[in-house]
């Protein structure tokens, strides 16, 4: 058996919250172009990531990666913070 080399899927986006314990919740936003109208418009989507060791915290801009079902809601994991939030 050979074992396949597959990429995984990654995205970027904003943690919206870190309310709970090692989990972030992040908001992905994509523009898409309607396929009628041709307007283009911000689609968003929110995933559950697993933060172990509490990196990210609400407004930064992070990396996410699809990984194996760790609970019911999550299956991503951060990779790394690219942007901190700007504390007023």
């Amino acid at each position: 058996m050979s074992e396949a080399t597959q990429t995984k899927r990654t995205v970027i986006g904003r943690v919206v919250s870190d309310k709970m314990t090692k989990t972030v919740t992040v908001l992905v936003e994509r523009k898409v172009k309607h396929p009628v109208y041709g307007k283009v418009m911000t689609k968003s989507r929110k995933y559950h990531a697993h933060n172990e060791s509490d990196l990210a915290k609400a407004g930064d801009l992070v990396e996410i990666e699809e990984t194996r079902p760790i609970s019911r809601t999550k299956a991503w994991r951060v990779i790394n913070v690219l942007e901190k939030a700007v504390v007023v």
